[in-house]
């Protein structure tokens, strides 16, 4: 009964819509039919007399034109691309036990199946009409069935377009996550949803307003004065149809979404409510793997190509660490969904390049300054040169401000090179015991240097002037040399980030045999769904002098890099995972106070005197 009351709804939602653009269509023919009324009235001595001819000519001159605005208008919303999902496109010979659960699926719903599956780095699933003719493959000759003879009338071609049914979009992390019955638990309420689609009225409708947002998509790009003129009007027109229909339009598909889950009802009930708990806790774990590990990969040009095997590994730790390790282990003998895949291996690598693209903007092909790295290697690859780098850029602001590379006093006994970049020379410049520096030379406020106030328009000065003012309304840290410090990171991280923007590659097809659908989705605003703001002057401090402690104590106490699932990179010290070390680099840059971190390096055994490598 729910079922027939929602797709009711649905249905009438739908004719609400249509009779929108039959409303827009009879306000275009309107003029027209005057115009034929006043041309009869005329030709029959009906309406005829002093004036009439004028009124004629007027009327059907205006009659024309709004025909011919009509005409434009309905080409613009015909030819324009709807907008598409970035997906990677299953094919059945590379899944077929997914295919063949999805029908049975739909089987037992009763519905149409899905004419195709695809998977969205995301944790989310829905289906996605791409019938639009610029969705597909460029329509063949028409052919009988006799081969090389085209244009012939005959039986109908096994190439000809027909109406297809939406595509089945599913979140990645689901197929690694989930095992198969919760798989198609989730699934069913979205499967269901091809039984309303395939009703002709709610398929017109749903082309309708998708055209409609096509249409205003395409108006609002940037084009010459004359184009932007009648684009103008006629995204003012596509606008106002577009507001028309959106209540209805939103109406229909919660009655869509209603009735599909009403049928759902009937297919795995009460595995639906557990596979509903596994959904919140893979969106936990896919946001904390994106965030906390593939960014700062991201970040250093290299993509994690496994990205949904690592989600499992995530939400393993998570599992464990949330003591929910019991229930987690009743789940490790069923059958895992990511088996359904002839090559679980490709299709991940292809999913992963998508969220890096996505997430990150990365380009669409690997190259030397974009490249793959799997688990094994994340540590070397990505942590160990994160933290070099990022010391070594810490070394370079040092050097700009006009910090001395000779230890002070209280920087530990032993000798060191006083030109080798030191953990001492950090530590003693943010410290409050450290001598003033308002007179040496290449601080801020000295007119003399570059790097100063004296030259005002340098990125350096204006991102000093910008982060002491934001750290002071913020409730940061007070310390001026912290302040100047993270000032001069934020100025180094934006010119090198603007120097790889200019000199990124134009995007192109996708690496490998199975990769993303290129055609049907621009990318020339990536990311689309950018993971984290800016970071503030105060974490760039934070991240970099982490990272020299981190280089310290590698290279003089024999820590290593390692890979947290949950938190990202970490130091291994002793193959144990430290936790302790964020407060005491806190307590260095915000209240100038090394004490804590000087007693832990101690007790550790690490140097901070002595010179550490650098990228």
């Amino acid at each position: 009964m729910g079922v027939e009351v929602g797709a009711q709804a649905a249905r009438s939602r739908a004719l609400a819509v249509l009779r929108v653009r039959s409303r827009a269509l009879a306000v275009a023919l309107l003029p027209a039919a005057v115009a034929v009324v006043l041309l009869v009235g005329g030709s029959t001595g009906q309406i005829d007399g002093p004036g009439w001819g004028v009124t004629r000519w007027i009327v059907s001159g205006f009659a024309l034109f709004v025909i011919l605005a009509a005409a434009g208008i309905a080409l613009v919303v015909a030819r324009s691309r709807p907008a598409v999902s970035p997906t990677v496109t299953i094919a059945e010979e590379s899944a077929p036990d997914l295919y063949r659960m999805v029908r049975d699926l739909a089987d037992r719903l009763e519905v149409p199946a899905p004419s195709a599956i695809a998977l969205t780095p995301d944790c989310d699933s829905w289906l996605e009409d791409r019938t639009h003719p610029a969705h597909g493959p460029p329509r063949p000759e028409s052919r009988d069935e006799i081969e090389g003879v085209p244009g012939v009338r005959g039986l109908p071609s096994a190439h000809r377009r027909t109406p297809a049914a939406p595509v089945l979009v599913i979140g990645s992390p689901f197929l690694w996550w989930m095992r198969v019955g919760e798989l198609r638990a989730v699934l069913a309420p979205v499967v269901a949803g091809t039984g309303p689609s395939a009703h002709p009225d709610i398929a017109a409708a749903r082309r309708f307003v998708r055209g409609l947002d096509a249409a205003v998509a395409v108006t609002s790009e940037p084009r010459g004065p004359l184009f932007r003129t009648v684009l103008g009007g006629v995204g003012w027109v596509v606008r106002l149809l577009l507001r028309s229909c959106r209540g209805h339009a939103a109406e229909m598909e919660r009655g869509v979404a209603a009735a599909a889950a009403e049928r759902a009802q009937a297919v795995d009930y009460g595995l639906r409510i557990v596979a509903q708990e596994q959904v919140g806790l893979a969106y936990a774990g896919w946001d904390r793997l994106l965030t906390r590990v593939a960014l700062p990969a991201w970040r250093m040009g290299r993509w994690p190509s496994r990205l949904d095997a690592g989600v499992v590994a995530a939400l393993t730790e998570l599992s464990r660490r949330d003591r929910l390790a019991e229930g987690f282990a009743s789940r490790l003998g069923e059958r895992p969904a990511c088996d359904l895949l002839e090559e679980p291996g490709a299709i991940d690598e292809a999913a992963s390049l998508l969220a890096a693209r996505l997430f990150h903007g990365g380009p669409a092909e690997t190259g030397p300054d974009w490249a793959p790295v799997d688990w094994d290697e994340y540590p070397d690859e990505v942590v160990d040169r994160k933290w070099r780098t990022d010391a070594a850029r810490l070394h370079r602001v040092l050097d700009a401000l006009g910090v001395s590379r000779s230890p002070g006093a209280g920087t530990g006994t032993g000798s060191s090179d006083p030109e080798g970049p030191t953990l001492a020379r950090v530590m003693d410049h943010l410290s409050d015991e450290a001598p003033g520096d308002s007179e040496e030379p290449g601080v801020p406020g000295n007119p003399g240097d570059p790097g100063g106030a004296g030259n005002p328009g340098d990125p350096l000065a204006v991102a000093r002037r910008e982060a002491v003012a934001y750290d002071e309304e913020d409730g940061g840290p007070e310390n001026e040399r912290s302040s100047a410090l993270a000032a001069g990171l934020s100025a180094e991280v934006a010119r090198e980030e603007a120097a790889v923007s200019a000199g990124a590659p134009a995007p192109s097809g996708a690496a490998g045999q199975v990769g993303p659908d290129m055609p049907l989705w621009d990318d020339g605003s990536l990311p689309l769904f950018p993971l984290q703001p800016p970071r503030t002057g105060r974490e760039l401090l934070a991240d970099h002098v982490t990272a020299m402690v981190c280089c310290a104590a590698m290279d003089t106490a024999g820590a290593a890099p390692g890979l947290d699932w949950l938190d990202g990179p970490s130091l291994l010290i002793n193959g144990e995972r430290s936790v302790d070390l964020g407060p005491r680099v806190l307590s260095l840059i915000e209240e100038g106070d090394p004490a804590p971190l000087r007693t832990w390096l101690l007790h550790l055994g690490i140097r901070p005197e002595k010179p550490v490598r650098l990228v």
